[in-house]
């Protein structure tokens, strides 16, 4: 019950029956903030409703509201607070951890969350005045966007500059959001398809370093001048970037624009530490994948109440692993539109689907374990869309899997494993 707390609270007048309604309420636990899901509802002072999926039972008289929430366990938590326009005070009465016969008191809080606009979904023009240097779930939203709506926003690039060339944010991959997704609980998959992306700006920056892990000692040995800055001219009409300051030899080569986001993530749940904007995880994060562009749909696990949606370090193109440690770094206009999954365990690992293939990003200390991750989230897909058995899985893999080094820039690399949806066409996914 304590992954986290966000609720839903009525507040019409007396003797009104009201349908649910969602606020976002934060539980401190000992100075660890909580948040979770509730659902009211309201039959003259009678409340009953659910608390993250337990039941709960109360009233409401003028202001003052008490319920208590009983969970599987038969375990009480007992809410009392007051309303207050859009927030909700007051304190939690909660079985103590350690102790079975004693009780620990918590305060909390909540605000109101909107509720579904009427009409078909929404489109969203969001303008950042602020980004984030981690993906937390402690950051306030900058918008609630519910499933089936599309937004559109921009990114800075990597080290904190906008459209303008001017610095915005501190370096190390500054990100858009939190954007809340309403309906999104732990448990559930967030689908995040990039309908566009767009540069907005003619220049990107980058380095001409190769990263430690593609070196071996005789080549590390002459690239210790390495590491320099290097400016790109981008050229959308062409559709291409060249260098601005070109060597004699590097006159005529050009690199095709395809614009990639290398940020992408939800915050990571209750008792996980803040993922820093330069690492990865199961939740997404500085993946520097050059799949996740305009046109695919990145799925990734609900860890929080609103999955927290953030984005950023957008790359006018990025070879394979983004050797030279910076891609050509720059900021953009993106628009993508969000559904929740619902009914299926979340993916054990970042997804990537495009119009041709799937692709699950596998993220490691090491090539070796984000290939093996990559492996076990390509394995957990087939058997969840296609039914497949491991033995079964096993034959796909072995003739049709390729693997594609994603990331070797980050304290974390990452390997995907991709497979050709024309190949799996002739298998039967399981009746849903």
């Amino acid at each position: 019950m304590l992954r986290s707390l966000a609720v839903l609270l009525c507040c019409l007048p007396v003797g009104a029956l009201a349908a649910s309604e969602s606020w976002l309420v934060t539980t401190d636990l000992w100075g660890n903030p909580a948040y979770q899901f509730l659902t009211l509802e309201r039959d003259g002072k009678r409340l009953s409703g659910e608390l993250d999926g337990d039941a709960l039972k109360g009233e409401r008289t003028g202001n003052a509201v008490h319920f208590v929430v009983t969970d599987s366990r038969q375990q009480t938590y007992v809410f009392d607070g007051k309303v207050s326009g859009v927030s909700l005070r007051g304190t939690a009465d909660y079985p103590d951890s350690n102790n079975p016969k004693a009780r620990a008191s918590h305060a909390f809080t909540a605000r109101l969350l909107p509720s579904r606009p009427a009409g078909a979904p929404r489109v969203h023009d969001f303008t950042p005045t602020s980004w984030s240097n981690e993906f937390t779930a402690h950051r306030a939203p900058v918008l609630t966007v519910w499933p089936g709506d599309t937004v559109r926003t921009s990114t800075l690039d990597s080290g904190g500059m906008d459209a303008k060339g001017v610095t915005r944010a501190l370096f190390g991959n500054p990100q858009t959001g939190p954007f809340f997704i309403a309906t999104a609980n732990p448990g559930d998959t967030l689908a995040i398809r990039i309908r566009r992306l767009t540069l907005n700006r003619t220049f990107a920056d980058s380095l001409d370093g190769i990263v430690g892990r593609a070196l071996t000692p005789g080549l590390a040995a002459k690239a210790t001048e390495l590491g320099k800055p290097v400016r790109w001219k981008l050229d959308p009409e062409r559709g291409v970037a060249t260098p601005e300051n070109p060597t004699d030899r590097l006159k005529a080569f050009t690199v095709p624009l395809r614009p990639m986001l290398g940020g992408l993530a939800v915050a990571p749940g209750f008792g996980s530490a803040p993922l820093s904007t330069g690492d990865t995880g199961r939740y997404g994060g500085n993946m520097d994948f050059n799949e996740i562009v305009e046109g695919n749909t990145v799925y990734l696990p609900v860890a929080q109440p609103g999955a927290l949606l953030y984005l950023g370090d957008a790359h006018a193109a990025q070879g394979d692993g983004e050797t030279s440690q910076y891609a050509l770094e720059t900021s953009m206009d993106v628009e993508f539109t969000v559904e929740v999954l619902h009914g299926k365990p979340p993916p054990s690992t970042p997804r990537v689907e495009s119009p041709t293939h799937l692709m699950a990003l596998g993220q490691g200390g090491s090539l070796d374990d984000a290939l093996r991750s990559a492996t076990q989230g390509m394995a957990q897909w087939l058997e969840q869309d296609y039914g497949l058995t491991l033995s079964e899985s096993a034959q796909v893999l072995g003739s049709s899997v390729q693997y594609v080094v994603a990331n070797l820039a980050g304290r974390s690399v990452g390997v995907a494993a991709k497979l050709d949806k024309a190949r799996l066409q002739a298998l039967r996914p399981p009746a849903k």
